[in-house]
């Protein structure tokens, strides 16, 4: 049986264990059932055989194969918040396989995993590893997940690509914009409305510093063609006749790979400093921070990822950015090679009828395969069955 057969007979198998970890509620924010999460996922691949399963943190990882040269296959496990308790309960409909995580990234936790088991089974790791890794906080720019790893140096040992299973709509992310979003709360002091003098307004003055970076806003997205976005999340107040304490708001800043991460921060941070010091009186909550990040596709693991896509769809690979935040910028900022492909759809992931095509998940762990078979291929590989060729 060849390494493409071996992942079709495993259909079923893919399927099941999706299923699996989509009914396991891991919702980030606030990181529900993260332990769960790693229970089964350590469970399932040491029952696959995969003996070097271990746990760091709130991680898993395993590796099988021989060699110096390690080919990454890394995604998150952790969900957006559901809109209703029923996304927990998976359902094949037809072709396409319904739940949160489906698309978002669970389906391809499941591609990952059999990609490794075939190409084990099938004798083409003598030449090469598979790292299989499975991080949280992907959702909330990964600090119990892939930053984590990171500052403990077990983020990308002795790797020569890293691959991961983003829901890419049958496109290639090679880059991804970076992103400074903050919560931003401007401070008051209540009164009631018939003696609102007596109070400081912390609305109206949010007002101003919202004006403020609209014209920052004007400027980036005319300057740079990125991204300013107001108001994300809105609250403050009490009551419609209590002069309002507190008024707060986001502010995500998505930018390009040409565009420079400190001098954009120091931007943003030069307007709310300059707010201060007329009066308001605000504090400023990061979010979330993370660098944009540019892979070419010329190198060895971007030239065989498109070969292996064109073999097992037909169609030729269209490398592109992606509009948010990625992974890949953790390997990519270490020189290491990084790219985003996955079964998922972009369009349905993180709403309400969240679904995966079932069909993609196979072929996107074909594609795995066949892209690891030819790195590691002492000679050449037959693509039509992922089989090695010797010289």
């Amino acid at each position: 049986m060849t390494v493409l057969e071996k992942i079709a007979a495993n259909r079923n198998a893919m399927v099941a264990l999706a299923r699996e970890l989509i009914a396991i509620p891991s919702e980030n924010p606030p990181g529900h059932c993260y332990g769960d999460s790693v229970e089964l996922l350590s469970r399932r691949l040491r029952e696959l055989g995969l003996s070097e399963t271990r746990t760091v943190g709130d991680c898993a990882m395993t590796f099988a194969g021989e060699g110096g040269q390690t080919l990454y296959l890394s995604g998150h496990y952790d969900v957006v918040p559901a809109q209703g308790r029923s996304q927990f309960d998976p359902v094949v409909k037809g072709a396409n396989l319904f739940g949160r995580g489906s698309s978002d990234m669970k389906s391809g936790l499941a591609a990952m995993i059999y990609a490794m088991v075939a190409l084990r089974d099938c004798g083409l790791l003598s030449n090469g590893r598979i790292g299989l890794v499975f991080v949280p906080d992907e959702e909330t720019a990964g600090p119990r997940g892939s930053r984590y790893l990171a500052d403990r140096g077990l983020l990308g040992q002795g790797a020569i690509g890293m691959l991961t299973p983003e829901p890419t709509g049958g496109v290639v992310w090679s880059g991804n914009r970076g992103a400074i979003t903050l919560k931003i709360t401007v401070k008051g002091k209540s009164a009631h409305v018939g003696r609102q003098h007596e109070g400081v307004n912390a609305f109206e003055r949010m007002l101003v510093v919202a004006q403020a970076l609209r014209e920052l806003k004007a400027r980036v997205e005319s300057e740079q063609s990125s991204i300013l976005m107001l108001g994300g999340r809105t609250e403050g107040g009490t009551n419609f006749n209590v002069v309002p304490d507190y008024c707060s708001f986001t502010v995500d800043r998505r930018f390009n790979p040409r565009e420079n991460f400190d001098q954009e921060r120091r931007r943003l941070f030069e307007v709310l400093e300059l707010a201060r010091a007329t009066g308001i009186d605000l504090d400023v909550e990061i979010l979330q921070e993370g660098q944009a990040s540019k892979v070419s596709e010329d190198g060895p693991l971007g030239r065989a990822l498109a070969r292996s896509i064109q073999t097992i769809t037909g169609r030729e690979a269209r490398f592109e950015m992606c509009p948010g935040l990625l992974e890949i910028r953790f390997y990519a900022e270490r020189g290491i090679p990084a790219f985003a492909y996955g079964p998922g759809l972009l369009t349905v992931s993180h709403g309400p009828n969240e679904f995966v095509p079932i069909d993609r998940i196979v072929e996107c762990a074909q594609i795995y395969a066949l892209t690891a078979a030819e790195l590691f291929a002492a000679g050449s590989v037959d693509r039509a069955t992922g089989t090695q060729v010797l010289l």
